[in-house]
């Protein structure tokens, strides 16, 4: 394992904020991940465990004790299985598992991070979740001190959260469990803006590469693909989850979609464009993107405090005028 200290955070972070590590341990596997999490803990030092840093807000006083990043790679396929490492990245994956004939992540294309944060959050885009096709997560849990797989039904997925994410802290991952269908078409498509782009109907199919394509196509144009030369890209994606209300709280004018048990699934971009702060809205060294008001976007310079302040601006805006209250998808991480 590689210890290195006083690295910004920021340089690994998708944000671009936060300050210096005490100890930044890089890992290769899930036996060093395991072992530097147990030297952390046994010492009594501060633990985060880091990823590809694309949903986390990290602190400007940086981080006084040990940072762990997930570097672990490999994807062993069985069948139609694959049980992929932490650390992969995860559109590497969802790129192999279109060239393999895969079905089942081909709509997540793009997303930034590591495949072990995928879990947590239950990421989802274009109408898949990752939850669809996950069989088993392995874990290290910190508060057993032991490694073990939990289910699906253990996971407790729901949208854009999960059991992991609701004990933060506890659970590291080491690797994923994915099952996916055979075939060059895609699982049907299930979001319109991508159905239309594809010219298919919803809850059709279209080709893997077909539908790979028109979905990297779709990020790009919102800047939601990580690229050192597009300042839009600078950010963690989508800020705010789409906010879930009981039916006789639609907002009149906002998009919505049926969320089941008499609730409906508002759009936080609606919510915000029309809370005054649409595209390219800028607050000193940060602000919304200049291509889709839900991600909000830093500049060199910028700090986390700023961030967060802008972010509150947005939810108190929110609530004011239409009585519903954002909730932020990245999650900002203290010592």
């Amino acid at each position: 394992m590689q210890v290195r200290r006083g690295v910004p955070l920021a340089g690994l972070t998708t944000l671009g904020v936060g300050g210096p590590i005490e100890r930044l341990v890089e890992v290769t596997d899930g036996a060093e991940l395991v072992a530097a999490v147990r030297e952390a803990d046994e010492a009594g030092r501060p633990l985060l465990v880091l990823g590809g840093g694309s949903n986390i807000v990290a602190p400007d006083d940086g981080w006084p004790g040990d940072v762990v990043a997930v570097r672990s790679r490999g994807v062993r396929r069985t069948g139609d299985q694959l049980v992929v490492q932490a650390g992969e990245p995860w559109d590497d994956l969802v790129a192999y598992s279109v060239e393999h004939r895969l079905a089942g992540m081909e709509a997540l294309s793009g997303i930034p991070g590591s495949t072990g944060a995928t879990p947590v959050q239950n990421v989802g885009a274009y109408g898949q979740e990752v939850g669809q096709t996950i069989t088993a997560v392995r874990v290290y849990d910190r508060a057993e001190k032991s490694d073990y797989s939990l289910t699906p039904a253990e996971c407790e997925f729901a949208y854009r959260d999960s059991r992991l994410k609701r004990e933060p802290g506890r659970f590291v991952v080491l690797d994923v469990t994915f099952a996916l269908r055979p075939g060059d078409l895609s699982c049907p498509v299930g979001y319109a803006e991508l159905a239309r782009r594809l010219g298919v109907e919803v809850g059709e199919q279209a080709p893997l590469v077909d539908v790979r394509t028109a979905v990297l196509e779709l990020r790009r144009g919102k800047g939601m693909v990580l690229d050192p030369h597009d300042r839009d890209s600078r950010s963690a994606g989508s800020f705010f989850t789409n906010p879930v209300v009981p039916a006789e709280r639609a907002v009149e004018g906002c998009p919505s979609w049926p969320a089941g048990d008499g609730q409906l699934k508002l759009s936080a971009a609606w919510l915000v464009q029309h809370a005054g702060f649409g595209r390219g809205t800028r607050h000193g060294h940060v602000g919304t993107s200049s291509r889709h008001s839900l991600a909000l976007t830093t500049e060199p310079g910028a700090t986390a405090a700023e961030l967060l302040a802008f972010a509150d601006r947005i939810v108190g805006t929110v609530r004011e005028r239409f009585g519903v209250t954002l909730e932020r998808e990245p999650t900002a991480v203290h010592p």
